[in-house]
């Protein structure tokens, strides 16, 4: 039933579709950010400010932008340079898209100025004057930086368009490292949307095409479909690692469930556990698909996440049936395993469910992390079911092969050890196998015991683990541990750049690494947004918005902007008509002013009175050098005094909708799950037979989110949206490892703690280590991939299975031998009245050789 399912729900891949905005997965759902778009779009529909700045001051859109500088560092204004990027903005220009019946070039899909040409960026009309100014020998041409005036009188920004400045005095550009070009374009409707999409395709091969015609430079072209094209990649480029990731997993996993005796070696068990796995996530994969669900790249963390959950259960049921009697009947030992290992299992699986489950929920502010909880719960609870189902039902069959002494690869009848001397050495290696009437009655000895991971725990660590003069060191090691993960801990920060989520080997890894070396000098143009109608005439008014730009803005004209107001008020004492009269004629014609000509929104009343009802200017702020932070403080900064600010507006650029409350968001899953599990584990606590065993798994899961999150952070991992859903998965992954050992712990009585830590590691050791070495092996091929996401993705995900492996192996066994709960021996005095009499009746199937014992007390 299982493989059906499966294979019904698979077919619906045909419906297989991929997930294309970035924003709507990556960006806060509910944002102050996209509530200011909105009223940013209402109260200025024709985004026409991208003739001013470098910035996409209100919705991205769709543009190509290149990055042009030089391999030996050289000055990019000078003569040569210059040429060559007025010929490459030429081409550009002459880009032409086909479509049935006209071709379309950068003329007929650019963003338009008032005058009804193409919006192109000052630092061309820049380069075209230095250009003439050299051809005429004129020596007075100078090009200041940040702001520059052009020949028509016009002042125009330059700093985002020129990179890797050097100035003379009076901020005189004396050389310049990199120069950045971008092209805006329409995409008003799906039409032009769709040649504006192509455009950019062909942006990208004329640049590359460019650069190989003239190597001595470097360019690094960028469009708007780039980072939706680059986070896509990270799924192409790993399908190789994740198939050579899955042959290795399925060798070791059929290596470490095998023996050299051939009857109770289980290698099909092994790659049915696999197997079981892969139809679990195939199900949910396919349940997804028929729900409408897109698939993303974060999806490629759901498979490790059953990997390690699925694998380990599946491990956990072949060691129980290790611990069963031989001449026991199938169905019998069958349900031993089961009353064993399922219990644990079922509440593991139940806390995966409970904290992926308030991941998945409305709660989860993040769409990725939302989608990413919601398939891993639906993939395991049908492993859960599939275990039940598909592996038991395996186990059964490989029962009832080992009964009948069947090998466990061929299923042939292993022939007696005398017939087996007959037949040549490669034979008998093959078919070597203990029968159980070659042991005596009286010795007490396991046939598994041969198996190497079995032998290895119980001959030597158990005891190497428990030595006295270990467990210093042991502690010890523990100490250091968690210091450098509080060293960690103190240096967390928070990652909300989107290359880390993409393909290294791509252009946005590259263009994002030329703009923060060239161009981080000044953060993103940021727009200011008055949307009331205030009394600029008012000189109160007018210093009321000054004192609260004041402070925080290093470049701007927002100064210019409030003198000029004054200046009229002053000058003309005019009322309030005829002053904004005067001032909408006199942006218009002020050359000076020229760019906040369109930044003004008047509306007329009934009696012929115009008022301004909205008004916008642009601030730039200083910024250190890769400090992206600086950029997090002056967000805070401006909403702090937009809420106190007597004159009501608000800040925004399109990179705030991924900022916002990005810290709160991205963690909010974190919290949830980890409430979740803390209540889930006091409300189990009544149910369990021993309140410590939660007081114990709580410390343990604490100790290793702990020195998970402390190392990630010393291994240069950022708390972004994959970090936290593999500390979410890292909470279940511990409890699974850890609360069968301390269960057998707790619960045992009589002998010593030792004692108890002995059997606890030879009981669910080989299941830990067996999933363990099955994990690491999937998880290093991860770690080859050219993605920054899967870097983060196997980084976490290592530290977490190798610190839990730490705690289980090292940390608890050691900790436990002296620390409660106590071990108390109790000797019961044997009375000779009240003496138990055994009466042992042997029953003998007759439909086999085999004899069951069964042992009655009278």
């Amino acid at each position: 039933a299982p493989v059906l399912i499966s294979i019904l729900l698979g077919a619906s891949f045909r419906r297989y579709q991929v997930e294309e905005s970035v924003e709507h997965l990556l960006a806060p759902t509910h944002s102050l950010a996209k509530i200011e778009r909105n009223l940013v779009d209402s109260l200025f529909p024709v985004n026409r400010s991208k003739h001013r700045h470098y910035s996409d001051l209100q919705t991205p859109g769709r543009y190509g932008r290149v990055i042009i500088t030089s391999f030996r560092k050289a000055n990019m204004l000078d003569q040569h340079h210059t040429d060559l990027i007025l010929k490459l903005h030429s081409a550009v220009t002459r880009i032409q898209v086909q479509r049935p019946g006209f071709n379309y070039t950068f003329a007929h899909i650019c963003i338009l100025n008032n005058d009804k040409t193409c919006i192109v960026d000052d630092i061309v009309h820049v380069l075209e004057e230095l250009k003439a100014a050299r051809s005429s020998n004129r020596t007075n041409f100078a090009i200041t930086y940040p702001i520059t005036h052009l020949k028509d009188g016009r002042e125009v920004y330059n700093g985002h368009q020129l990179g890797g400045v050097t100035v003379h005095s009076k901020d005189r550009v004396k050389s310049a490292e990199a120069i950045q070009l971008t092209y805006y374009l329409q995409a008003i409707n799906s039409l032009n949307d769709m040649v504006a999409e192509k455009w950019e395709s062909i942006f990208c091969d004329t640049v590359e095409l460019f650069q190989k015609s003239n190597r001595k430079v470097k360019m690094y072209p960028f469009t708007s479909s780039s980072l939706k094209e680059d986070f896509q990649k990270t799924s192409r480029v790993s399908e190789r690692y994740l198939i050579t990731g899955l042959v290795l997993v399925v060798t070791l996993a059929i290596l470490c469930c095998s023996m050299q005796d051939c009857v109770r070696s289980k290698p099909w068990l092994g790659l049915l556990g696999l197997l079981t796995v892969t139809l679990a996530t195939l199900t949910a994969a396919g349940i997804i698909n028929l729900t409408g669900g897109k698939y993303n790249s974060t999806f490629l963390g759901i498979p490790f996440v059953m990997l390690g959950h699925g694998l380990y259960g599946t491990f956990e049921m072949l060691s129980s049936w290790r611990k069963t009697r031989e001449d026991q009947h199938v169905k019998e030992r069958t349900a031993a395993v089961f009353a064993d290992s399922m219990l644990s299992f079922s509440l593991t699986t139940a806390m995966y469910l409970v904290t992926f489950g308030i991941g998945a929920s409305p709660f989860t502010n993040i769409e990725a992390a939302r989608i990413f909880c919601c398939n891993s719960c639906i993939a395991i609870f049908f492993n859960y079911l599939y275990v039940l189902s598909f592996y038991g039902s395996s186990l059964v069959f490989t029962g009832y092969i080992e009964n009948n002494y069947q090998h466990s690869i061929f299923c042939r009848k292993v022939p007696k050890p005398e017939v087996l001397q007959e037949k040549p050495a490669w034979y008998r290696f093959l078919l070597t196998a203990k029968f159980s009437e070659d042991t005596a009655d009286s010795e007490e000895t396991n046939t598994y015991e041969s198996h190497l991971l079995v032998w290895f725990l119980k001959r030597y660590y158990c005891d190497w683990i428990t030595n006295t003069y270990v467990k210093p060191f042991v502690v010890l090691f523990y100490l250091v541990y968690i210091s450098f993960a509080l060293m960690g801990y103190l240096q967390v920060s928070e990652g909300s750049d989107l290359s880390n989520i993409v393909a290294t080997a791509t252009r946005t890894i590259e263009y994002t690494t030329a703009q923060q070396k060239y161009f981080s000098n000044y953060s993103p143009v940021i727009g200011f947004y008055i949307y009331e109608s205030i009394e600029y005439w008012n000189t109160s008014v007018q210093e009321d918005v000054l004192e609260y730009t004041k402070g925080f803005v290093r470049i701007s004209w927002f100064e210019s902007y409030l003198n000029y107001l004054r200046k009229l008020n002053i000058s003309t004492g005019l009322p309030k008509k005829n002053f904004t009269d005067m001032l909408r004629n006199s942006f218009l014609k002020a050359p000076q002013f020229a760019h906040f000509s369109e930044d003004i929104i008047f509306s007329k009343k009934y009696n012929n009175e115009v008022d301004v009802v909205a008004s916008r200017m642009f601030l730039v702020a200083k910024t250190m050098e890769t400090k992206r932070e600086e950029l997090y403080d002056l967000l805070e900064t401006l909403r702090k005094l937009s809420l106190t600010s007597k004159v009501k507006f608000i800040v925004f650029n399109p990179s705030f909708v991924y900022m916002d409350r990005y810290a709160s968001s991205v963690g909010a899953p974190l919290q949830n799950s980890c409430i979740s599990a803390l209540f889930l584990l006091f409300f189990s606590a009544f149910l369990v037979a021993d309140s410590l065993i939660n007081v114990w798994l709580t410390l343990t899961v604490a100790s290793v989110e702990f020195g998970v999150i402390g190392f990630m952070t010393l291994w240069k991992v950022e708390l972004d949206c994959i970090s936290v859903l593999c500390l979410i998965y890292g909470i279940n992954y511990t409890i699974d490892n850890c609360a069968p050992l301390l269960s057998t712990f707790v619960l045992g009585k009589e002998f010593t703690r030792t004692k108890w830590v002995k059997n606890a590691l030879e009981v669910h050791g080989v299941a830990i280590l067996q999933s363990y070495l099955c994990y690491i092996v999937g998880l290093i091929p991860l770690a080859a991939v050219p993605s920054n996401l899967t870097r983060t993705l196997f980084r976490c995900l290592f530290l977490i299975a190798l610190v839990t492996f730490f705690h289980c192996f090292a940390i608890l066994p050691v900790i436990l031998t002296f620390l409660p709960p106590s071990k108390k021996k109790r000797k019961e005095k044997k009375n000779p009245e009240n003496r138990e009499e055994i009466e042992c009746v042997e029953m003998v199937d007759m439909d086999s050789t085999r004899v069951v014992d069964q042992i009655t007390t009278v």
